[in-house]
């Protein structure tokens, strides 16, 4: 289970304590060893690692975003008709989701943490096709978000107690792939389960809720018994694999983690008075307002005129369909598969060159003339090449931004927890009110000139934040004081630089 080994993790502990709070100590173990035998000790390590917590976070992801999106495509299965929702009163229920979603930032133990929230979000999620009113799923929905503000930062903040900066970025692909595999399947998995649409007298869109929520509760459970909550808690892993993970974060942020150093409140304010905090918010809030589109998927592609079920299998066919409507044919294809492909592959040459900046910008000009194309022309083919481009481009910058927020937030690690916790809150903010924009269609034009404008104000803030972390990284280099922004002293004696 992920609850700690005592013993286990006293000795970890015991061996890392000597020297000053927060030096860097190379573990006894690993003094003698040889290049090789460390790189070959942290390959295996690192997939031991990948194994047991890379899956499940995924699972859990996709559950999340199941029980978050089933209520676009139970609005295409009769929910608004049968609750007798006006179109306002159904874009109040998807904003309240996210208005819990902000309320909640940090946590501690995270794995038990994590997977208790899971399960409770699953309870939440199938007690919603019990609703019987406007009121009651007005606060399912507010619940429902206040319970999954756990997850998100609290999964980004777990993988940053495993991995190091050079290889976060792909670890983040991985999770947020995740979320568009739930994309990618859950209008398909919609269409299996409508079909029980009456059976013992239940609406089929409730059967939506039910279905999905007890798996999510089922999944949470068991996957409690396999998250470790520390590095000295991962089942499997010997002492000295113990040590090179901890050596491997520690080595890469000039300091070791010490979560007493500071109370929860002293953290906020030092999260809150860097300037980096709000560079990267602007950075990450702005893509979200051009990605809150994903909520309404279901309904944009409704309008180009198909009936339910082939619009559910086109917000997830095979990425292909790009070769396909080239030819003039639109067939089946996976705007969330590709934006899968697209996520990993930028992740992974984003952390192998090192660089962020170009990583992001390049996915969110794709982005830009996405919303472009969207405002533009109501042609079928046209418009669902946009919709193609968007997961891919405004998804593949967030997970580097997400990585570029917990590589630049810097020590005391609670910090960096409050940080990634404060910009993930406000970030959301955008799902509050973007539902309202969603009107007038086919053409959305308040939405897709609105998605349009964040995009480049994204752009725009991503330059800010490049521009300004240059400029940290040559008053490092030339021993000048950074002030509420400076790394921590043991970092900078370790040669702690920005990734840029």
């Amino acid at each position: 289970m992920g609850s700690p080994d005592k013993k286990r993790d006293a000795s970890f502990e015991e061996s890392r304590s000597v020297g000053p709070v927060g030096a860097l100590v190379i573990p006894p173990s690993l003094v003698a060893l040889s290049p090789n035998e460390l790189a070959r000790i942290g390959r295996k390590a690192t997939l031991k690692i990948d194994l047991l917590v890379m899956p499940a976070l995924i699972i859990m992801y996709i559950l999340n975003f199941l029980d978050r999106q089933n209520i676009a495509a139970a609005k295409l299965a009769a929910l608004t008709t049968d609750l007798k929702l006006t179109a306002v009163q159904y874009q109040s229920c998807i904003s309240l989701l996210f208005v819990g979603y902000i309320l909640v930032g940090k946590i501690s133990r995270p794995a038990t943490y994590i997977c208790a929230a899971v399960a409770l979000w699953g309870v939440i999620s199938a007690a919603t096709g019990a609703v019987q009113s406007f009121t009651g799923l007005l606060l399912c929905r507010f619940f429902l978000g206040f319970v999954e503000a756990i997850f998100f930062p609290g999964a980004l903040y777990y993988l940053s107690m495993f991995y190091n900066r050079k290889q976060y970025t792909f670890r983040v692909a991985l999770l947020y792939s995740g979320s568009q595999l739930g994309n990618a399947f859950g209008g398909l998995l919609a269409v299996g389960i409508l079909k029980a649409n009456g059976a013992h007298g239940i609406e089929g869109w409730r059967w939506l809720f039910i279905v999905e929520g007890a798996a999510t509760v089922g999944i949470a459970f068991l996957l409690m018994f396999v998250l470790p909550n520390s590095v000295a808690t991962v089942t499997g892993l010997s002492a000295i694999e113990c040590d090179w993970l901890a050596r491997n974060f520690e080595s890469d942020q000039g300091q070791r983690d010490d979560k007493d150093e500071l109370s929860g409140w002293q953290a906020f304010k030092m999260a809150a008075t860097d300037p980096k905090t709000y560079l990267l918010m602007g950075t990450l809030h702005m893509t979200y307002v051009a990605a809150a589109v994903t909520s309404f998927f279901p309904s944009v592609v409704s309008t180009l005129g198909y009936s339910r079920n082939i619009t559910y299998v086109l917000t997830a066919p095979p990425s292909v369909s790009l070769i396909f409507m080239a030819c003039g044919k639109l067939t089946p294809g996976s705007r969330y598969l590709l934006c899968v492909v697209i996520m990993i592959a930028s992740s992974i040459h984003s952390d192998r060159t090192q660089e962020r900046y170009w990583h992001i910008v390049v996915p969110l000009v794709f982005t830009t003339i996405a919303n472009i194309i969207a405002i533009s022309t109501l042609n079928t083919a046209a418009r669902y090449v946009s919709m193609m481009l968007m997961p891919g481009s405004f998804y593949g910058a967030t997970v580097v931004i997400l990585s570029w927020v917990s590589g630049s937030l810097t020590q005391p690690a609670v910090k960096r927890a409050a940080g990634i916790a404060f910009i993930n809150a406000v970030s959301n903010t955008p799902n509050i009110w973007t539902p309202y924009l969603y009107t007038n269609p086919p053409r959305y034009v308040d939405a897709f000139s609105v998605n349009l404008a964040a995009s480049v104000l994204a752009i725009l803030f991503a330059t800010a934040t490049m521009v300004y972390l240059k400029r940290q990284n040559a008053r490092l280099d030339r021993g000048l004081d950074l002030r509420a922004s400076a790394p921590t002293e043991q970092q900078q004696a370790a040669g702690f630089r920005y990734i840029i």
